[in-house]
């Protein structure tokens, strides 16, 4: 039996919404500890992870692992029939093929139960090296999704150059060209740790759909080091976290 109750579905919509443009279908891991969550993108270009710890729920019981297969699409449209404010309980019985989502209004007067079709889903668990970061930085989330939305107006690929003075965001196209540069304040909005200088190019509209988990976080952080995968990670208050790879791209030699 898997049971956990959220005092707040707003929290729950945030997260289903982080995932749902770049997975249309996706694989939760329960146990006991907590919830996990790893998949490609639809085009294998990016990987996302999510981890959310058993302490985050109200109330929370899995008696043994289980993995519960989602269409995130149908389950946005569940949570869209719930107030932010409603509390959310979700359950699945072992070897269930329904996952049960309950909301109850902060009055309680009002109950409203759902049932969501279980999937059965080919896994891909694939194994996140762990990597020393030549450039590790922390900036307001906020800033990190206008950046990316303003740089994407100019050109399909994002160059990200950091050293020790800061990170440029840059991109060039047939409108022109843009550069954005970021300094450490002293205030610690912005703050760069670099090893060695980096510059790598990606992808502007996957950078682009990592920002919708701004408003899970107000920090951001942006992990970097030479040909290994871009992380952009986006803290789940103190209970987790959405993490997301992206590979750089690589420059077409020319014919």
């Amino acid at each position: 039996m898997f049971e956990a109750r959220l005092s707040s579905t707003a929290l729950l919509k945030k997260i289903v919404d982080a995932l749902k443009e770049i997975l249309h279908q996706s694989t939760l891991d329960c146990s006991d500890s907590g919830i996990q969550l790893q998949a490609m993108d639809n085009s294998h270009v990016s990987l996302v992870s999510m981890s959310l710890r058993s302490d985050c729920f109200e109330k929370y019981r899995c008696d043994r692992n289980l993995s519960l297969g989602l269409d995130l699409r149908s389950l946005t449209k569940v949570l869209k029939c719930a107030s932010g404010d409603d509390a959310v309980t979700i359950k699945s019985a072992d070897k269930a093929d329904k996952l049960q989502l309950s909301f109850e209004s902060a009055s309680m007067d009002r109950t409203a139960d759902y049932e969501l079709r279980l999937l059965n889903l080919d896994q891909e668990h694939l194994a996140i090296p762990e990597t020393d970061y030549a450039c590790v930085v922390h900036m307001p989330a906020t800033e990190f999704a206008r950046i990316c939305r303003d740089l994407s107006t100019f050109s399909e690929s994002v160059v990200i150059a950091c050293t020790k003075d800061g990170i440029k965001f840059s991109a060039n196209g047939e409108m022109g060209s843009v550069n954005i540069k970021l300094s450490e304040t002293s205030k610690g909005d912005v703050s760069v740790q670099v090893e060695e200088p980096v510059t790598l190019s990606f992808a502007g509209r996957y950078l682009n759909t990592f920002t919708r988990a701004t408003p899970l976080s107000e920090k951001v952080k942006i992990s970097m080091a030479p040909e290994v995968p871009l992380l952009v990670e986006y803290p789940i208050e103190d209970y987790g976290y959405i993490r997301y790879y992206l590979a750089p791209k690589v420059d077409e030699p020319d014919s």
